[in-house]
């Protein structure tokens, strides 16, 4: 038997994109999966878009799930985490795309390393979710020391075996930037991220987001350095200065 995946999508303000969202996911050449949708308080009517395509499709592996007010990604994320079923924790943003043999090319890249980490390839998508042309490719392995200078893992890429890492050991912190002090300390605790690179995702960024806010980005990265790795000064800015370089 198939081993299940659990999907988890915090959901905020994405009415115009989440039904495309939940269809990338049905598309899925890999079958065994649960799609946790986290409602994290809309006022789009975000909520009622999915209700719709979870009646019209009848279909019990998508889950609506909600949060009692707007919480965060972070812990949007840490509450599908509590009620995952699956062995296999995938992430996805409820904004992006995946090609539909992204869970079978990355699961069975797990099985092939022995892998706890996986983190895939991906590209640059435009508002319309169309790819640029722009790919991003990943290293074939990252460590702690690696990451701390190569922020390349991206959320919507990740997958990680949960017979392998304890899952309290997956709960975000409530910080910004809470993907990468979640892999930085996974990293820490000495397990090695396996880069598949394939160009399975499409990320889609607009101008005004704020992963696209290169000073915000800054003061983030450098927030993880010093207060949640707590990095001394000078090695701090070692790895600062090689993280903005890439």
């Amino acid at each position: 038997m198939d081993e299940l995946i659990s999907i988890i999508v915090p959901v905020y303000n994405v009415a115009k994109y989440i039904e495309e969202t939940i269809a990338c996911v049905e598309a899925q050449t890999y079958r065994a999966w649960e799609l946790l949708l986290v409602e994290d308080g809309s006022g789009d009517g975000t909520d009622e878009v999915i209700e719709r395509c979870i009646r019209e499709r009848e279909d019990s592996r998508i889950r609506l799930i909600r949060q009692p007010s707007n919480m965060g990604a972070a812990r949007a994320r840490n509450r599908g985490l509590e009620e995952a079923r699956g062995r296999y924790i995938a992430y996805l943003d409820a904004d992006d795309l995946w090609v539909p043999e992204k869970l079978e090319k990355e699961l069975r890249f797990m099985r092939e390393k022995g892998a706890a980490f996986a983190f895939t390839g991906y590209e640059f998508a435009d508002g319309q979710g169309r790819g640029t042309g722009k790919v991003v490719h990943v290293p074939e392995t990252l460590d702690y020391r690696q990451a701390l200078s190569n922020t390349t893992i991206f959320t919507t890429t990740v997958m990680f075996d949960t017979a392998r890492i304890e899952r309290k050991q997956l709960e975000m912190p409530a910080v910004k930037s809470e993907d990468t002090a979640l892999w930085l300390r996974v990293l820490r605790n000495g397990h090695t991220a396996y880069g598949l690179d394939e160009n399975l995702v499409r990320y889609r960024r607009g101008g005004s987001t704020l992963s696209s806010n290169k000073l915000e980005a800054m003061r983030r990265i450098w927030h993880i350095y010093r207060r949640l790795e707590g990095l001394s000064l000078p090695r701090s800015a070692w790895h600062f200065v090689f993280w903005a370089v890439r």
